[in-house]
């Protein structure tokens, strides 16, 4: 059983966000399985860097999209990112730090952490009919943003 299931109350609209979201998703997913595995710990913060990474880049790429259509709530979304950012790195940290795991409450923190965003933020981005064209963005600028962000959670982690 999955942690989230995709639900269409999740559609932004934007066929690249909800690609996103759906991506992400599946990788806040993939680490509730490893838990189950009782997965190497390396394994698991690896993968919560990989979502750092991803979802630094998906916020990066969401508000250069906003910037450029003129969203009016961009103070208030972006705020909301650097606070989704944070509190990654913090379940990371705890995680890594953390001698004897809650399995529960630690997959409870992923899961909220991907739904309250979404509820309070991403949900009224549908309502935005000029930024239906989500722009691609160069493969290779992507995977080095990814890179990049991921870095800087390990590196702050270790």
């Amino acid at each position: 059983m999955a942690l989230i299931e995709w639900r269409e109350e999740f559609c932004t609209g934007i066929p690249g966000v909800d690609f996103e979201h759906e991506e992400l998703i599946k990788q806040i997913n993939s680490i509730y399985l490893l838990i189950d595995k009782q997965a190497d710990k390396t394994a698991v913060i690896n993968h919560l860097g990989d979502i750092y990474g991803n979802i630094s880049a998906h916020f990066a790429l969401e508000e250069n999209m906003m910037l450029k259509h003129g969203y009016d709530h961009y103070e208030e979304h972006q705020a909301d990112h650097e606070k989704l950012l944070d509190d990654i790195g913090e379940i990371t940290d705890e995680y890594e730090k953390a001698v004897e795991l809650d399995d529960k409450k630690f997959k409870q923190k992923l899961n909220d952490w991907f739904q309250v965003h979404f509820k309070t933020h991403d949900s009224s981005l549908h309502k935005l009919a000029n930024l239906m064209s989500h722009e691609k963005v160069q493969e290779s600028m992507l995977q080095t943003m990814i890179r990049n962000a991921k870095q800087t959670l390990l590196g702050r982690v270790g």
